[in-house]
């Protein structure tokens, strides 16, 4: 398919009021009044393996134990689900949640408080709705953090990470005057000994459960997950870090939770690199924290490997994905609109904010994300043409005050165009930047990331391509990607031209934005101590694509080579064996059970878990569901620290050379 310029949509644009669900940082508090709370005190089992008396009290036990195949495990039963979470990740972290908190809730048929961390706010809010809380007889949430009101006849369960700071507010909840009746403590990892000893000798009276019920990972989409730590880049690449080792410590052990939540022991292989020793090193630290996890079951039978797979990548593996301009909606708007927190914030026509929660609550947007914009354009258009042809409006008649009109006039019709009204103003807002700037740009990057042009001719001179670039009014940042994609094309180039580069581009005084990306393992200035990081690619020549939308990330090779058992042993070194030899599009999972939705029902095969370490780029993302609808019998499941764009990794890599700044006290003389 060829296509050079996506068509640009016209204005539709209409003042609509947008109802949204938008679960911020700041906690739900919703009051009931006082209840009658007259419950007996929760009484629950221990582990034979992890059994822990908080207190000579015999009506208090505790279950410290990861996610098994005992207690914890899933049952496969249909269950009522929250609106939001009924995709993939979602839905099975909102199944975890039931299946231990919202469990014990039910037990004692009295109103509860809830109190989070700001990493259990958010991902409790990832994956259900107050409504669904308000079901289970959880009446309040609440922030761990703030100063509360004490309501010493209800009682409150404490969902937090198992961190110094959480069980010092918790304890100080109960200390001197506890401000509940009894505490329900919930853990999304193991609790270290000591915060638990502390616990322990503090309030152990107050106390009715204890568990770890590991869920220290961020379900963002169905197949997508981090691990909501964006300063983990500074941590692990930055020459001056100070806590690199905890941070692969931590990471690792929120890429536990991800597989012991899936119920998954799988194989693990890294991306060997000559240059950089990062995935490697974190491999051997998953492998064997996973061991250990398995080995603290409650049941006496050791866990086995499942047919499922964990690949390791570092970052620097694939320099080139998140820096070229991508085409596909959810990258494109990620990258040239001011999206923060999965926001877009947008002006009316009446210039009022006006703002909407890009997530898979938007079943439109689920169907659009992965589409070229250009598809998109269309596809907005000939919805909203088929609601006004429905409601007898001319097509060619449609304006912002006939639509406005006829919203005011029929609710249902208002309705349904409210939700396409957000995605019409999102398109033209990324059509509005490709007019004007990253049009031009896309054919010189995609000629630079592939070393061919569009009719598939090598580029011979890498330097002819970037030079118009640098001569056209573009701003200073889309001339540094340009330059960085020159430069990964040639594998490094001298330090001379590279003076040249930065000179012309004018950045003397932000070189970094180039210079860091050799801490990375990235070959910046060549030199022979830098291995070669040319790396065979797939032969896509056949594929349908737009003519500015060549490129594909390296890691939907690597997911298609592993999938259909083609990885190189060599450059994929395993750390851990599967079972059998491992077929993704063929192999059938050891856990599998019987599944509840459609598209569970399809995959009958294994999971493919891939795990990048300084974060994924939105095309990287899109990658996974493009193998997973290809293959069918494998699902694909991508994870990082966190979600990055081209600005957010271009600012990390620039404060790489930064050193902390010293922290110091001084003391006042009496």
């Amino acid at each position: 398919m060829v296509c050079t310029s996506p068509h640009k949509i016209g204005s539709m644009m209409q003042e609509v009021d947008v109802e949204l669900q938008h679960h911020g940082s700041e906690p739900t508090c919703l009051g009931f009044g006082n209840e009658s709370l007259n419950a007996s005190p929760h009484v629950l089992k221990t582990t034979a393996a992890l059994r822990r008396t908080l207190d000579d009290a015999d009506d208090v036990r505790t279950c410290r134990h990861g996610t098994g195949r005992g207690a914890e495990q899933y049952n496969r039963k249909k269950n009522k689900m929250a609106t939001g979470a009924d995709h993939g990740l979602k839905r099975i972290v909102w199944k975890r949640i039931q299946d231990t908190i919202i469990t014990d809730c039910r037990k004692s048929d009295v109103w509860k408080i809830l109190i989070l961390d700001p990493f259990t706010t958010k991902l409790l809010s990832t994956c259900c709705k107050m409504s669904d809380l308000m079901l289970e007889k959880i009446t309040i949430v609440e922030d761990l953090y703030k100063k509360r009101e004490p309501v010493p006849e209800m009682k409150a369960i404490y969902f937090m990470s198992p961190t110094t700071t959480c069980v010092d507010a918790f304890i100080a909840d109960f200390k001197p005057k506890p401000k509940y009746k009894a505490a329900y403590v919930y853990f999304t990892d193991y609790c270290p000994d000591d915060l638990f000893n502390n616990m322990k000798r503090s309030c152990a009276t107050y106390i009715r459960v204890c568990k770890e019920i590991n869920l220290s990972f961020m379900p963002q989409e169905a197949q997508v997950f981090t691990c909501n730590n964006p300063g983990a880049f500074q941590s692990i690449y930055s020459p001056h870090s100070r806590d690199k080792t905890k941070t692969l410590e931590t990471l690792a052990d929120q890429l536990v939770t991800l597989c012991a939540t899936l119920d998954e022991y799988p194989g693990i292989r890294y991306k060997k690199d000559g240059n950089m020793e990062n995935a490697k090193a974190f491999a051997e630290l998953v492998d064997k924290k996973l061991a250990r996890h398995y080995e603290l079951e409650e049941d006496s039978k050791k866990k086995e490997k499942t047919q499922a797979q964990l690949l390791i990548v570092d970052r620097g593996f694939d320099p080139v994905s998140p820096i070229l301009h991508e085409l596909t909606y959810q990258a494109m708007a990620y990258d040239l609109i001011d999206i923060q927190s999965d926001t877009y914030k947008y002006k009316a026509k009446d210039k009022s904010e006006k703002q909407a929660l890009l997530n898979e609550d938007d079943l439109l947007w689920v169907k659009l994300r992965h589409k070229h914009i250009a598809d998109v354009s269309e596809l907005i258009r000939k919805l909203v043409k088929e609601i006004s042809a429905n409601k007898k409006q001319p097509d060619a008649k449609i304006t912002i005050s006939s639509l406005a009109e006829m919203m005011k006039k029929m609710p249902s019709f208002r309705k349904q165009v409210t939700e396409k009204t957000i995605h019409l103003q999102l398109a033209e807002d990324c059509m509005h930047h490709f007019s004007n700037n990253v049009e031009k740009l896309c054919k010189a990057e995609q000629d630079l990331a592939l070393g061919s042009d569009v009719e598939g001719v090598k580029v011979k001179d890498s330097m002819r391509t970037l030079l118009p670039v640098l001569l056209h009014p573009y701003s200073t940042h889309d001339k540094i990607r340009a330059v960085l994609l020159y430069i990964f094309s040639v594998n490094g180039t001298t330090e001379e031209n590279l003076n040249k580069l930065i000179q012309h581009v004018k950045i003397e005084e932000d070189q970094e934005f180039i210079l860091n990306w050799k801490e990375l393992g990235v070959p910046i200035i060549t030199s022979p101590s830098f291995f070669s990081r040319k790396t065979s690619r797939r032969n896509r020549s056949q594929d349908e694509t737009y003519n500015l939308s060549r490129w594909t990330p390296v890691i939907k090779d690597v997911m298609e080579d592993a999938v259909e058992n083609k990885l190189d042993t060599k450059e994929w070194p395993h750390q851990s064996e599967c079972p059998a030899a491992w077929n993704g599009s063929g192999a059938v999972s050891a856990r599998q059970k019987q599944k509840n939705s459609a598209a569970d029902e399809r995959r009958t095969g294994s999971r493919l878990i891939v795990f990048v370490l300084g974060g994924i780029s939105h095309s990287e993302m899109r990658c996974a569901y493009e193998v997973t609808q290809a293959v069918k019998s494998c699902e694909v499941i991508i994870g990082s620290s966190h979600i990055l764009t081209p600005t957010s990794l271009l600012n990390d890599i620039k404060t790489l050379s930064k050193a902390p700044m010293e922290t110091f006290t001084i003391e006042e003389k009496a």
